[in-house]
């Protein structure tokens, strides 16, 4: 009886040399090791771009595939991720321009596993309607990144969102530091603009004071003033 050959985890902290070496080896674990550490950062560039989920999804596969066809001309001149992110960035950017100029603004559709920023999960501790207001606010601000231009919404989910450096963003989208800088203030005003005006009414409902405690308020209130016995 052949009995396959047990593969040892791939260690968390493997250097992206080794990765690829690994992955030339046809090393599967190594394979996933890669796509499990980029996937979150890839999904949402290109997200960024198409602002469509599936779409998103289909994109990181085609950058996968396409990087991975190439791999061994990988030198790593710059991080395995940024490599990454540069294909996908181009995948994302083609598509985008094939696209017919209607479907740019087509309706996005409702993926909750794909969400752009994910708050902790529910717990039995956690106060239901604390929980139903994140998810609000959630999507609120999921809708106003999506609403950005394109040139501040990209910028915006690399820096803020992602975490991604001056350097690392300029690089990525082919433009200089300082216009990175430029577009990301403009992105972080136009979003507060937005959010101040959705949010602005919901808050007109925050912390309710009605029933008793507003009737003993007002009785308090009259009493004092001499109009209520």
């Amino acid at each position: 009886m052949v009995q396959r050959a047990v593969r040892k985890a791939v260690p968390a902290d493997l250097d992206d040399a080794e990765l690829v070496r690994r992955v030339l080896d046809r090393d599967t674990d190594a394979f996933a090791a890669i796509m499990q550490r980029h996937n979150r950062r890839l999904y949402r560039i290109a997200r960024s771009v198409l602002r469509n989920s599936a779409e998103a999804e289909d994109v990181v596969q085609e950058g996968y595939v396409a990087a991975f066809t190439h791999l061994a001309s990988y030198r790593g001149e710059s991080s395995l991720g940024a490599w990454l992110a540069r294909i996908v960035m181009n995948e994302a950017l083609g598509r985008l321009r094939r696209k017919p100029t209607a479907a740019d603004f087509a309706p996005l559709e409702a993926v909750p596993e794909a969400e752009i920023i994910q708050f902790p999960s529910v717990t039995a501790n956690e106060n239901p309607e604390r929980t139903m207001a994140q998810r609000q606010i959630l999507q609120l601000v999921e809708e106003a990144t999506d609403a950005l231009p394109d040139v501040y919404r990209v910028v915006f989910v690399t820096r803020v969102i992602e975490g991604m450096s001056v350097e690392e963003t300029a690089d990525l989208l082919c433009i200089k530091p300082e216009t990175v800088k430029t577009r990301l203030h403009r992105a972080r005003q136009l979003l507060r603009d937005q959010l101040n005006r959705q949010i602005g009414p919901i808050m007109m409902d925050a912390f309710p004071f009605a029933g008793r405690r507003c009737e003993r308020l007002a009785a308090s209130v009259l009493k004092r003033l001499g109009l209520y016995k």
